[in-house]
């Protein structure tokens, strides 16, 4: 049923498949779909899945009124380097920046450690005379007579795209204005990325590594969303088209053109805002999410009903756990772990006669050797067709024929046959490594992070999250799950959700106790203008909501706490409650303050927003009762080792207040969610799923 408000669409583009979903005006899902990936042109995935929605529904595109996209495309290029040529101008003296990095080896005693590749060699690293100082004046006039060579050394050099960042452009960026006027035009063809409009913040590495990054990826990107928006276009899309973006927040298709790292993780970050939202609904404070998906799976922690966010990640750590091994990117963004393990990922024995899982992937092309698509390595997917956890007969709404028999194949072949394993037995132990994987990662996510998993709620989604959140679970030490309506293409709900935003960070040095509260004011002022204009062009009207935040720390220290801020102009009287705030964190973080110590604050921030949807209340239901099962099949237990009858029941005609106990599997059309021996499920008045770790069970 369509509403006067008109249909909303959101296509999230992984690296298997491609989530699309249809709602109304009022937020109701109408219609989803889950289509392969098509990596050759990733839109054409993102049509086939449009279109079954239209055709789900009886609409025609004139109909949508909102339309929100994320992609991994961004993500990928910068980890297989699929990006232009690119060169760097720093300030001269500064030349090698990205050589010297943070002056440390990421692993010390590692003699065969290899640096991150971070895109630039030394042949093509540039600079310029000029200088401004940490507060934005000038003492070097910009070398405007060196341009000519320059641009003859950059075209010389092969270079398509540039990222210009020079010394405290955060402060002033008229040098780095200018030098991109003159090389404009010398050379129109060329992409420039100017480090102040990327990443205007202090610590020249991480700046000048985030402004490569972007111009890395920026012709590509460019490319892509030109060729989505006309495609889409040209079958009849009207209204504009919305990027999801790495912060949880959604921003304009040309500010994602000139700022394609914000869209670094926006696939994920969808995710985590739906389960912020579920926590929400559910009134559950401490929230673990867990999407797991056919590449990858991500874990992020939320608190009080926000995800947890940084201002800082890594891209293709060449250690995966190591800190420092990776390409730093310094955006806002919501800060998650994400491992090589998802439905495709690849198992193998090492020489060493270890199974491994991934990182590597079948991913959409061939996939994994059951969908019988000219794949023959064994995947996790594979794993969980041979246990039985996955009905041939119910998967994929039919769209996906599953071959037993080429996934036993692939697992005796690889796994079995060298570890003298029988299919089952290494069908488990492909479950039992890649479960402690994610399992393991969410500890480490936790402890990193100072906080406990024991007391939390997973919400777990994705195509196989809620296949392997019961298993994940119990390493994890967590006691209850929920999985949500629709939760195969929960990041792709999670975009329907997000408001359309946009946050700003700017560096600007002064102590706590002399701080020029004019100039901040003014300061903040210019900020929440630009973040306002990015934002109007999404939502034209309507109310913005803005959030204000300093950046702060002890004099002489070298990172800083983050502090909210009055949602006001900064007045005399706002000083004690703040140095009482940082005071508080600070506490919070390392056990006690420092009392008389000068505060000092590096960093500022304004975000604005679009207000969200409201939330919708969960009733409760007003009976309980037993599930009625379709019919039983035998399954490996994953508690016990041994194989046992299972019910399987249809998530469809599951009602409010239904309760079960495990071994089940509860199927829908894209997914199942698998509820494990000492685990029992119930259904809430929203359709959501809810299943608790039992302290007693059968083994029966």
């Amino acid at each position: 049923m369509l509403t006067s408000n008109g249909l909303r669409l959101a296509v999230d583009i992984g690296g298997t498949f491609t989530d699309t979903v249809m709602v109304d005006g009022q937020g109701t899902i109408l219609a989803t779909a889950k289509t392969p990936t098509t990596p050759s042109n990733p839109t054409l995935g993102a049509l086939a899945g449009t279109e079954r929605v239209l055709a789900d529904t009886g609409a025609n595109w004139s109909k949508i009124q909102g339309f929100i996209h994320g992609t991994t495309l961004a993500t990928n290029a910068l980890i297989e380097r699929r990006g232009a040529v690119v060169a760097t101008i720093t300030t001269a003296g500064f030349r090698d920046i990205l050589e010297i990095a943070y002056e440390r080896r990421f692993s010390q005693y590692d003699i065969n450690l290899v640096k991150p590749d971070l895109l630039v060699p030394s042949a093509r690293a540039f600079t310029i005379a000029g200088r401004m100082t940490a507060s934005g004046h000038q003492i070097e006039a910009l070398d405007e007579a060196a341009v000519t060579a320059l641009a003859n050394d950059l075209e010389a050099s092969g270079a398509k795209a540039v990222a210009i960042c020079l010394m405290h452009a955060y402060a002033n960026p008229a040098h780095e204005l200018r030098l991109q006027a003159l090389l404009q035009r010398a050379l129109p063809d060329l992409v420039i990325s100017l480090s102040h409009e990327v990443s205007p913040e202090a610590r020249e590495f991480d700046r000048l590594s985030t402004t490569i990054a972007n111009a890395y990826i920026q012709p590509l990107m460019a490319r892509y969303l030109a060729d989505f928006q006309a495609r889409f276009s040209e079958n009849g899309l009207t209204c504009p088209i919305l990027m999801m973006t790495a912060g949880g927040g959604m921003t304009t298709i040309e500010t994602a053109a000139r700022l394609p790292i914000r869209l670094v993780e926006s696939g994920p970050a969808g995710g985590a805002i739906l389960a912020a939202r579920i926590a929400a609904e559910t009134a559950e404070a401490d929230v673990l999410s867990f999407d797991m998906g056919g590449t990858t799976a991500k874990l992020c922690l939320i608190d009080q009903f926000r995800p947890q966010t940084t201002r800082k990640f890594e891209i293709a750590r060449a250690e995966r756990f190591i800190k420092g091994s990776g390409m730093p990117v310094r955006i806002p963004v919501i800060e998650m772990i994400e491992i090589g393990a998802g439905g495709g990922s690849i198992a193998h024995v090492d020489r060493l006669g270890r199974l491994l899982i991934g990182p590597e992937s079948a991913g959409a092309e061939p996939g994994p050797a059951a969908f019988a698509k000219g794949g023959t390595s064994p995947t996790v997917t594979d794993a969980d067709v041979i246990q039985g956890l996955i009905d041939p007969d119910l998967f994929a709404e039919g769209q996906l024929k599953i071959d037993t028999a080429a996934a036993e194949r692939a697992l005796v072949q690889h796994v079995g046959e060298p570890m003298d394993l029988s299919a089952a037995e290494a069908a488990h132990g492909i479950s039992e490594v890649v479960d402690e994987n994610m399992a393991g990662a969410g500890r480490m996510h936790a402890v990193e992070s100072g906080k406990d998993l024991a007391t939390r709620l997973m919400i777990a989604f994705g195509g196989n999250g809620p296949l392997h959140a019961t298993r994940v679970a119990r390493r994890a030490q967590v006691e209850r799950i929920l999985i949500p309506r629709d939760p195969s293409v929960g990041s792709a709900v999670g975009f329907l959700f997000a408001p359309v935003s946009f946050e700003i960070i700017r560096s600007r040095y002064s102590t706590l106790d002399a701080l020029n509260l004019a100039d901040i004011n003014a300061f903040f002022d210019d900020m929440l203008t630009e973040a306002t204009g990015v934002v109007r062009a999404g939502v034209p009207r309507g109310p913005l909501t803005e959030r204000r935040v300093g950046f702060m720390r002890y004099q002489g220290q070298g990172h800083e706490v983050e502090i909210p801020l009055p949602d006001h102009e900064l007045e005399a009287k706002d000083i004690p409650a703040l140095t009482r705030a940082f005071e508080k964190e600070y506490s919070r973080q390392f056990s006690r303050a420092v009392p008389g110590m000068t505060i000092e604050i590096l960093n500022w921030a304004v975000g604005v927003s679009s207000e969200p949807l409201a939330l919708r209340p969960i009733p409760e239901p007003s009976t309980e009762q037993s599930a009625t099962p379709m019919r039983r099949r035998n399954i490996l237990c994953d508690v016990t080792g041994k194989w046992r009858k299972a019910d399987i029941y249809s998530r469809a005609s599951l009602r409010a207040g239904d309760h079960l106990a495990g071994p089940a599997l509860i199927v829908e059309p894209q997914t199942t969610t698998f509820v494990s021996a000492d685990f029992s499920a119930r259904v809430d008045g929203g359709g959501n799923i809810w299943l608790n770790r039992e302290t007693e069970h059968s083994d029966a």
